[in-house]
């Protein structure tokens, strides 16, 4: 059975108030709604200062999340390791675990924005040591016993659910989060389809002596949007779709690698490109991918057309992707 993913980071352009907190009260009863259908995660992500509203505080939503399902994961992915304080970061993750009995799953990168860097007085160019810091003082916290940090002795409680911790990932498209995560023997989440990183983690995990393993998006692992009619749905909503890519697009540099990287500068060139994807339910069975993300919010799209997708994709889709 396929990986079924639906991701939520809440953008909305000129949002007021008042519509982004329908946008937000819907995002979770439509988690509710995926959870009760079998859906397997929620995936969000983390992003500060945006003029559409990007989400900025995952785990606050995935609170709220787990506050209103049963069975249905988690994914925050990503985190952007070094904006957070260490021993609050684990006390939060710690706290989630236990509400949630083990379903938060967690992928520390260090982002590719400086200017997020900036707002919080965070130094971009010690991004790597500040990472390095991070992990290993929330793996030290998670044992529950006193640790020296920072020149002093401390103390995290509550310990969290999952043993021997929190599922956590470290995210990245460099060597350098390769070799990261092999140190400290945690899972691999590479950006992207990248075969050779992928090894290259496997052959440090052999020179640090540790165990680990990778999380690695497919070779097309396309967002997805489900319809009646396709070519009426692109031209309705095409722009919103159009609006998250470029948004995307000016915050990657050329040597950025990420499974949702577009070129596109128009909405017929988003679709013959296919990062983006409507599809019927036809379609998306025929696709036959592991891993199915789909998209219901994307770029602000209007609330009633994001739940058509949503419920077109577990109504007639996942009952069929099992035969």
């Amino acid at each position: 059975m396929p990986v079924s993913v639906v991701r939520f980071n809440l953008v909305e352009p000129g949002a007021t108030p008042a519509s982004l907190s329908a946008r937000y009260r819907a995002a979770l009863e439509m988690a509710t709604y995926a959870d009760e259908h079998g859906i397997t995660t929620v995936q969000t992500e983390e992003h500060h200062g945006v003029a559409n509203n990007w989400l900025p505080s995952p785990f606050a939503f995935a609170g709220a999340v787990f506050g209103a399902t049963r069975h249905i994961a988690v994914t925050v992915s990503a985190v952007i390791g070094p904006l957070h304080d260490p021993l609050r970061l684990a006390e939060d993750i710690a706290v989630l675990d236990l509400l949630s009995g083990g379903r938060l799953v967690t992928v520390a990168g260090i982002g590719y924005r400086p200017e997020e860097y900036a707002q919080f007085d965070v130094d971009w160019k010690r991004r790597g040591k500040l990472q390095d810091e991070l992990l290993e003082t929330v793996l030290k916290a998670w044992s529950g016993e006193e640790f020296e940090y920072r020149g002093r002795t401390v103390r995290v409680t509550p310990r969290p659910f999952s043993d021997p911790h929190p599922l956590l990932l470290v995210g990245g498209s460099s060597k350098a989060a390769a070799r990261r995560a092999a140190r400290l023997g945690l899972p691999f989440f590479p950006s992207a389809h990248l075969p050779d990183l992928e090894a290259y983690y496997k052959d440090r995990l052999v020179e640090y002596g540790t165990e680990g393993w990778t999380m690695m998006p497919g070779a097309v692992t396309p967002l997805l949007h489900i319809a009646e009619d396709p070519d009426r749905a692109w031209a309705e909503y095409g722009a919103h779709f159009l609006h998250e890519a470029r948004t995307y697009a000016s915050w990657q540099s050329g040597d950025i690698r990420s499974a949702v990287k577009s070129g596109a500068t128009t909405v017929a060139e988003l679709r013959a490109e296919g990062v983006y994807r409507i599809l019927t339910p036809d379609e998306c069975v025929a696709l036959g991918l592991d891993n199915l993300v789909l998209h219901p919010l994307s770029g602000g799209m209007p609330v009633d057309e994001g739940w058509r997708s949503l419920r077109l994709f577990a109504e007639q889709v996942l009952p069929r992707l099992g035969e």
